[in-house]
């Protein structure tokens, strides 16, 4: 089967005749998956889930340039680029207004950039896919339209586990962030 059938029978198991008009993708680090959702007549229906081809870095925010982290927080899509080195990837628009702020408060730069969604098997800080599946996603960003996505990246499965931090942590902000993205993923529960 073409990206694009495997795609179509996607939607079909998710009651879709047309393309859905948004999209959430939610990028959980610890459990390596990119869950894709869209919501209809104000339900949160769970199109697919893909697993990443590859991991780097650890649990936790990105703050630099080079740490090979994947950002956490809630993000869209800035761009989709066909002439990717990854096969073809979409751009997450990290670092968002808080990541500046924060960075801004703890005198840090150069925050770093460029975090896609991907093909290919290999990453230094993105999310990479494979590219039959970043062909599928791709494709149904191209119909849905960027600005009509958004991106939740998490540490950890919100809704099964919860994460402890401890009171003495470097960066305070970090419970604020996590409660943040655990309310935006709250919607997202019948699989």
């Amino acid at each position: 089967l073409s990206s694009k059938q495997k795609l179509h029978r996607h939607l079909a198991d998710a009651n879709f005749v047309v393309y859905p008009k948004n999209l959430t993708l939610i990028g959980l680090k610890h459990e390596r998956v990119l869950e894709v959702w869209t919501k209809k007549d104000n339900k949160y229906i769970h199109i697919t889930t893909y697993p990443f081809t590859a991991f780097s870095g650890i649990l936790g925010p990105k703050f630099k340039e080079g740490d090979r982290q994947i950002p956490e927080g809630i993000y869209g899509i800035s761009y989709l680029n066909p002439k990717s080195k990854f096969h073809l990837s979409m751009r997450v628009t990290y670092p968002n207004d808080f990541d500046k702020k924060m960075a801004k408060k703890e005198n840090r730069t150069n925050l770093g950039g460029d975090i896609m969604i991907h093909g290919s098997n290999r990453t230094i800080g993105c999310i990479p896919i494979g590219d039959d599946k970043i062909e599928e996603l791709y494709f149904l960003s191209q119909q849905v339209g960027i600005k009509n996505i958004k991106v939740i990246l998490a540490p950890v499965d919100f809704r099964k586990i919860n994460v402890k931090i401890k009171q003495n942590n470097k960066y305070p902000w970090l419970n604020d962030l996590y409660k943040e993205i655990k309310e935006e993923m709250k919607p997202f529960t019948s699989k």
